[in-house]
């Protein structure tokens, strides 16, 4: 009875993400990822903003029917586009399992994750890839700048953050799967489409993803050099 049980609460916890289109989720990551930055010295280091490569916002990530570690949520990729001065088209995830280092509390928890090489987006653009087996992961510093970042920190493929009761703090992520969510692309772009499909075609930005892409440039200046650290193929 109670593996019943467990598996009643997942599929309702699945059920609930599911019921959630395209649109509504980008605008609910918009809205998160601005709440984050606007709180004054909360928000996520605007230089790391800038040097990273690609961010990741998954809102409102569900624990798995209440089994330790077990995760699930559906949000964005985003990487900035091939000459370095904006962000491009949203790619859909799916995240599941994982452990999360720092449990925050409650059934819902908002999370983000800059990608910061080249590698860490390589492994961004598979299929699937495993945070912390495929990309070195570590929780990020919190502040306008990251001058209190650890070497850990700074050598970490992707930084990651979470967001749970208002409190907002850096997270390390292990073992969460992150995937392709063909269905949402789909719901998306009119077809089936890869996220490397997505983010290294030259594919328009849905309407619904405008508030997302201008928040995300609000907070990330183009700096000279960009270009450098951004898509390539």
């Amino acid at each position: 009875m109670k593996s019943l049980a467990v598996a009643v609460c997942f599929g309702l916890s699945a059920a609930a993400l599911m019921a959630e289109t395209g649109p509504e989720r980008l605008a609910t990551s918009a809205s998160v990822f601005s709440e984050i930055m606007g709180a004054p010295d909360k928000g996520i280091p605007q230089d790391l903003l800038e040097k990273s490569q690609c961010i990741v916002i998954v809102p409102g990530l569900k624990k798995a029917a209440f089994v330790v570690g077990g995760e699930f949520g559906k949000g964005f990729a985003e990487c900035r586009n091939r000459g370095g001065t904006g962000w491009g088209a949203p790619a859909a995830v799916r995240m599941e399992g994982g452990s999360f280092g720092l449990q925050l509390g409650g059934s819902s928890t908002d999370l983000i994750m800059l990608v910061m090489s080249q590698r860490g987006m390589d492994k961004l653009l598979e299929d699937k890839f495993t945070v912390g087996a495929d990309a070195s992961v570590a929780a990020g510093p919190v502040g306008r700048t990251a001058a209190a970042a650890t070497d850990v920190q700074m050598h970490a493929e992707i930084l990651a953050w979470s967001r749970s009761r208002g409190l907002f703090a850096g997270v390390s992520v292990n073992g969460a799967t992150l995937r392709n969510d063909l269905d949402q692309n789909e719901e998306l772009y009119g077809r089936k489409m890869t996220n490397k499909e997505v983010i290294l075609g030259h594919v328009e930005p849905p309407a619904s993803a405008r508030r997302l892409i201008a928040e995300l440039d609000r907070y990330s200046v183009h700096k000279e050099g960009a270009s450098d650290r951004s898509v390539k193929h």
